[in-house]
């Protein structure tokens, strides 16, 4: 089963319209203990984000007397945030978000890519924001129960590899997997380990995992 961002997000929309003071951003990531806010417009739709960085910039980029034109882009686009006073002179455009389809996997991607640790939620027909998805929130697949996420391995060693799962011993702890019996080939537990690795809520995977005699002298041989 893949976990989606449905499965973990919050329900709360943490939000501020295009032309929300600073102070209104200010008093919401105090009050929701976020470093960053999205921006939306008036239909609800995500245009931007404010991050808590964005903000200090009034700090390190007071009235900076120096020509634009030997800024670096960056820096321009620093200064013209350190100028602004409502949300959507000082947000970062476009908005990055996801749906509450989207697979945990590939939101914790998009995060480690994007350097942020937060992510807006829409709702993939209107595009009206739904929640928000935290990076806290995404270690929650890390409590799987036990039972659940080995349900989860027993499906993939049986639709995605093509092995009886019943003569294999399966163990999980603390989301550790240990699979021991014998597999037909030994592209066969390459492939298990790889599929079972990549159960949501797996931290390892430890093979005691064989394949016959015949089988392993196969893979030494050079092929002619």
């Amino acid at each position: 089963m893949t976990i989606e961002v449905r499965n973990v997000m919050g329900r709360v929309a943490i939000a501020v319209h295009q032309d929300a003071p600073f102070s209104e951003i200010v008093a919401t990531m105090r009050k929701y203990a976020v470093g960053a806010v999205t921006v939306i417009d008036r239909d609800r739709r995500p245009v931007g984000v404010v991050s808590q960085d964005d903000l200090l910039l009034k700090e390190i980029e007071p009235g900076n007397a120096f020509p634009a034109a030997f800024l670096t882009r960056t820096r321009r686009l620093d200064r013209r945030k350190a100028a602004g006073v409502r949300a959507g002179e000082l947000m970062t455009a476009p908005a990055v978000t996801v749906t509450p389809g989207t697979p945990v996997r590939d939101a914790a991607r998009l995060m480690h890519d994007r350097h942020v640790k937060q992510l807006p939620v829409i709702d993939p027909v209107t595009g009206r924001i739904a929640g928000t998805v935290h990076q806290a929130d995404l270690l929650r697949v890390f409590e799987r129960p036990e039972a659940e996420l080995r349900d989860d391995i027993v499906s993939v060693v049986r639709d995605e590899i093509g092995l009886d799962p019943a003569p294999l011993e399966i163990g999980v702890a603390d989301g550790v997997v240990t699979i021991a019996g014998e597999a037909e080939r030994p592209s066969q537990i390459s492939a298990l380990l790889y599929a079972v690795r990549h159960v949501d809520g797996v931290v390892a995977v430890v093979s005691r995992l064989t394949c016959p005699p015949w089988q392993e002298e196969a893979v030494r041989l050079p092929l002619l």
